[in-house]
Parts: structure tokens; C-alpha cells; sequence
């Protein structure tokens, strides 16, 4: 699925705008993602995106990368063997956009701060 828009607190993918923050499966849009903690991401916050073994995810942090992503995060996708990128969330807006297609990604945006 292709990101056409980004800006702040709204993105555009294969023609149909969202206003919340959202995960972009390779079928489908998951909109209104809640996280526990607004600016902390936890691994309970993507169990969905990990039930789904994505070879890749990608984290959009926001327009000023505001959520944060604990290290204990990034050690549990090393162990499961999950590459992460972590970006404010325009450049990885690029980033899914120049990879989606090439391997199974699973995209996890916060579209504010």
C-alpha cells in the first residue's frame, strides 16, 4: 500500500485520509491506533503487527519524533529477528513508500507531534 500524503495529523493511502494515528498492513489500513502510553511505544501496542511476522516494521514517531521507542522495544524485534527502522514519521513515510513491496513491512505511524 502506498502512502500518496503525509502531514501533520493526516495521511492519505491509496486515496482514503486518515486523521489518526494508524498501522499499514500489506492489505490493509488499521486506523485509530491507540498506544498505552500516548509518546511511549510497548511491545502490547503492536502485538498485532507481531502476530503478523513481519520481516520488517517501520515506526513513524511523529512530525517531531515525540514517541518514544524504549530500547527493550528494539531488543525484543532483534530476538524475534524483525528488522526496525524508527523515523519521524515523514521520512518514514519515504522510507515505507521506497520498501513497500519488497518485503513483508508492517508500518506503524503516530501522524502529530
Amino acid at each position: 500500500m502506498k502512502i500518496d500524503r503525509y502531514e501533520f495529523g493526516m495521511a492519505t493511502i491509496d486515496g482514503h485520509t486518515y486523521t489518526s494515528d494508524l498501522k499499514i498492513f500489506p492489505n490493509r489500513v488499521k486506523p485509530n491506533w491507540w498506544r498505552e502510553e500516548g509518546h511511549e511505544l510497548h511491545i502490547a501496542d503492536i502485538t498485532d503487527v507481531l502476530d503478523s511476522s513481519p520481516d520488517l516494521i517501520i515506526i513513524g514517531t511523529g512530525a517531531s519524533g515525540a514517541m518514544n521507542v524504549p530500547y527493550e522495544v528494539e531488543n525484543h524485534m532483534k530476538k524475534l529477528g524483525i528488522e526496525l527502522i524508527i523515523l519521524p514519521t515523514k521520512e518514514a513515510v519515504q522510507r515505507h513508500n521506497s520498501i513497500s513491496g519488497k518485503k513483508s513491512t508492517i508500518t506503524c505511524l503516530h501522524l502529530t507531534c
